[in-house]
């Protein structure tokens, strides 16, 4: 954003602009409704989302490079 949209500051402006057509007061507000019930199941939804414990770290579950030299072999069968 530019800035020089009369609502590109918070706070200034209206937050929902018709561009086209011509709804009622009740259909403004319907949409009014549907998209606050929308942002709060997304806010709800990051607010439980929680970083995977380590029990869940996939990279555990994965070996070392084989690496040649003495006693190579031992080194492949261990993790």
């Amino acid at each position: 954003m530019t800035g020089t949209h009369p609502a590109a500051r918070p706070g200034d402006g209206p937050l929902l602009e018709v561009v086209a057509g011509q709804p009622t007061a009740d259909e403004v507000a319907a949409l009014t409704v549907a998209l606050s019930a929308v942002l709060a199941a997304r806010q709800r939804a990051a607010s439980r989302r929680q970083a995977a414990g380590g029990w869940a770290d996939r990279s555990r579950l994965l070996r070392a490079p084989l690496r040649p030299g003495p006693q190579g072999w031992r080194r492949s069968a261990r993790p």
